[in-house]
């Protein structure tokens, strides 16, 4: 059984220690351990997490499997990308689910929670990057209606670069 809960403050610590974990095990390989654990130290701190889930714009929640943090996401409303025109378009800027809950349907169905929040407000579409070599994660946003229709570097350090695909689903 699982549960979707909206983050807060309160809810920092769990998030950084969720975030640090699942980010090292979709992308410890797409680097160098240095860049890795700056990147890491620098964006999930727990520091990092209370100052980030100050802003109004960021929108946090946590799945839970049972009792247990199982994955997190992160959206924001209203935000276009690249050469997007459309206002009201989401930004899913994290969704990170544990291995150990890979399988359990997690990932769909808090992925499937932001998408219905994001209608619910009016909002024409939702759009994310991800690790072009992240071919798990290219084949689940396909198989739920995601198309590739770009592409993002994405900074990970002064001197790494992953190159994302801009993937986009329209409601």
């Amino acid at each position: 059984m699982s549960t979707i809960l909206k983050a807060s403050q309160k809810d920092a610590e769990t998030i950084s220690i969720l975030a640090k974990k699942t980010f090292l095990e979709s992308h410890s390989l797409s680097a160098n351990p240095r860049d890795i654990d700056t990147y890491i130290q620098k964006h999930y701190s727990l520091e990092a997490m209370r100052e980030d889930l100050s802003s109004e714009t960021n929108i946090y929640f946590l799945i839970k499997h049972g009792i247990e943090p199982a994955g997190y996401s992160k959206i924001v409303l209203d935000t276009p990308f690249q050469s997007h025109k459309t206002v009201n378009s989401t930004k899913l800027d994290r969704i990170y689910i544990l291995e150990k809950y890979y399988g359990f349907g997690l990932g769909k169905e808090l992925l499937d929670f932001n998408i219905d929040l994001a209608k619910s407000k009016g909002q024409s579409d939702i759009w994310l990057y991800t690790w072009k070599e992240n071919h798990r994660a290219i084949a689940f946003y396909q198989k739920l209606g995601f198309e590739i229709i770009g592409s993002h570097d994405f900074k990970i350090s002064e001197t790494h670069i992953n190159p994302n695909h801009l993937m986009l689903l329209k409601f």
